[in-house]
């Protein structure tokens, strides 16, 4: 779904006009009216109110108002005009419309849209392939293989297991081999450093396909079930019969130069008793080493490695000391769901955390925090290591530490937005990510809870909000770091 202002100022009478490119084809868009109307908008009479459904210029649409919180007066009316891309009107009633309201209603339909998104994807049939590589299965969601997750974003997990580790091997030595209790910081700070010199091999040597020059491209074929088959995907394939499909797929797209089109594919989808709609299949080709070079000359770095993830859950990371030691993963996902302006701008934060060097400052951080608690705090308060205060101790330096690491991920942020030019793109982008967060951060009390949990990344709505108020100057934002430190501290106060 990629979301392009047409409107102009947001003032008194003006009306707003955005369009919408869903994900899902034209035959599901009357559909996705009714869910945002039945599903999304019907159940919430507080913030809604005199619903309309017509036909406009041959299309399905929807218009509603939206109440004002404190009134509930009607604020703004909204028109959903059910074409493809999607066309959004947004009028404001009267003078104390707030460009809050409007942003808020806005992004009220992006999240509808993307929650019924969601909910199509088990309708729909993903296939991915990169030419000469392992043919594999696409999962819808899948978690991360736990030895690759300790190596991603900013490799927050990768330090917290060397915290805990750090500990065992503290009471550890100083039980059995006291006398040479003074090994354990060296045998530890030695251990991290290696993984974190080496951590993009070993991303490199865990991942679905390596993109290179020679051969840069990702094949994407989707296709959505006719609404009138009211099964899922899993309950008419098995994982088996998907990965046939697949390589019998495969094997035309290379008879055809890596072009497919309904009647070909449905020569393989008959077999296992799918009949293909033209209008509800799409296919795209990704040059994603194209992509990262892109990126790689914004910031002036050497191209990494560059690997993909064949899951459909969109998400991308970077591992590594430096960028010239540096890996980026992305997901298959990500290229489905995201359009391309917007993975630019997902991987340039990326790319931000490889030019902050953020996993060697984490990596100083821990390091740094085992030898105040082995020269500085052992020496002087033993009893802590043996009482509850151990507890309250750790879970102090897991709070400080993903503290300090969301410093790093709005950095990412400043950085990319600045690098790569478009603030706003990156924010769409995160709001289609985060839905699901985004919605529940609308209540206060979920906020608190984001910002004290033990997660690197601060809250969407705050990053949202950050990126579309920022103002891209090449004079300003010079220091990126503090700014992100005041920026962050600033959101957490707020929040309460």
């Amino acid at each position: 779904m990629n979301l392009l202002k047409i409107g102009k100022d947001l003032n008194f009478m003006t009306v707003i006009s955005h369009k919408i490119v869903t994900e899902v084809p034209s035959s599901y868009i009357p559909t996705l009216i009714d869910f945002i109307y039945v599903q999304y908008l019907f159940p919430q009479e507080k913030k809604f109110a005199q619903f309309s459904k017509k036909i406009i210029d041959g299309f399905p649409s929807l218009s509603y108002v939206v109440l004002d919180e404190k009134t509930s007066q009607p604020s703004l009316e909204v028109e959903i005009k059910g074409s493809n891309p999607l066309e959004i009107n947004l009028h404001p009633i009267n003078e104390n419309t707030s460009p809050k309201i409007i942003e808020l209603s806005k992004q009220d339909i992006i999240i509808a849209i993307q929650v019924f998104e969601e909910k199509t994807r088990k309708r729909t049939l993903y296939f991915a392939w990169r030419e000469g590589e392992k043919i594999l299965p696409e999962v819808l969601r899948k978690k991360e293989k736990t030895f690759k997750r300790l190596f991603l974003e900013t490799q927050i997990l990768f330090f917290v297991v060397f915290i805990t580790l750090g500990m065992f091997i503290f009471l550890f030595i100083s039980t059995i081999y006291p006398d040479a209790l003074w090994v354990a910081p060296v045998i530890l700070i030695s251990i991290q450093f290696v993984f974190v010199f080496f951590s993009s091999n070993i991303i490199s040597r865990n991942a679905d396909w390596i993109i290179t020059e020679k051969n840069p491209n990702i094949h994407i074929l989707t296709y959505h079930l006719p609404l009138t088959q009211g099964k899922t995907v899993n309950q008419i394939l098995t994982q088996k019969q998907k990965l046939l499909i697949k390589k019998e797929i495969y094997a035309k797209i290379l008879t055809k130069n890596g072009e497919i089109d309904c009647s070909s594919a449905n020569e393989v989808f008959i077999k296992h008793g799918i009949t293909c709609t033209p209008e509800n299949l799409s296919s795209k080709k990704v040059n994603v080493y194209e992509l990262i070079k892109k990126i790689a000359s914004k910031f002036e770095f050497p191209i990494p490695k560059i690997v993909v993830s064949n899951t459909m859950v969109p998400n991308a990371a970077t591992s590594g000391p430096s960028p010239s030691r540096g890996v980026v993963l992305i997901t298959t996902g990500l290229l489905v769901q995201l359009e391309e302006d917007e993975v630019l701008s997902v991987v340039g934060h990326e790319f931000g955390h490889l030019k902050g060097r953020d996993p060697l400052l984490l990596y100083g951080l821990t390091s740094a925090e085992f030898l105040f608690r082995f020269y500085v705090l052992f020496p002087i308060f033993p009893f802590i290591f043996s009482s509850f205060l151990f507890i309250v101790y750790f879970w102090l330096v897991m709070f400080v530490l993903f503290f300090i690491a969301k410093f790093f991920e709005a950095r990412a942020d400043l950085v990319s937005a600045l690098e790569i030019g478009n603030p706003k793109v990156l924010a769409g982008a995160l709001e289609k990510i985060g839905f699901q967060k985004l919605l529940y951060e609308r209540a206060a009390s979920y906020r608190i809870q984001e910002w004290l949990r033990l997660d690197p990344h601060p809250p969407i709505y705050f990053r949202v909000k950050r990126l579309k108020n920022l103002r891209v100057s090449p004079n300003e934002n010079k220091h990126r770091l503090l700014q992100s430190i005041r920026d962050v501290l600033k959101g957490f106060v707020d929040a309460f």
